[in-house]
């Protein structure tokens, strides 16, 4: 779990994401799953989905940036 370990979520929201796995099995799956299943669920998504949303967001983060600096150029006198 390397890169879960750099993802720290409080214990609210760790709790909260997990009954949302839970949430979702039952709603869309019709499968009715324990705590130890969800928690587990939410650890294979954060070791192994996360770091690329997060990635993502950096990129996203980076180019915005980008641009915004390319926009000061227009305001030279």
């Amino acid at each position: 779990m390397k890169n879960a370990a750099r993802i720290k979520l409080s214990k609210e929201t760790r709790d909260h994401m997990a009954s949302e796995v839970k949430n979702y099995f039952l709603n869309e799956r019709d499968e009715e799953l324990g705590d130890l299943a969800a928690s587990l669920m939410l650890d294979f998504i954060i070791e192994k989905m996360a770091p690329e949303f997060y990635n993502q967001g950096v990129y996203d983060s980076c180019n915005y940036m980008k641009e915004r600096s390319e926009d000061l150029l227009t305001i030279q006198i």
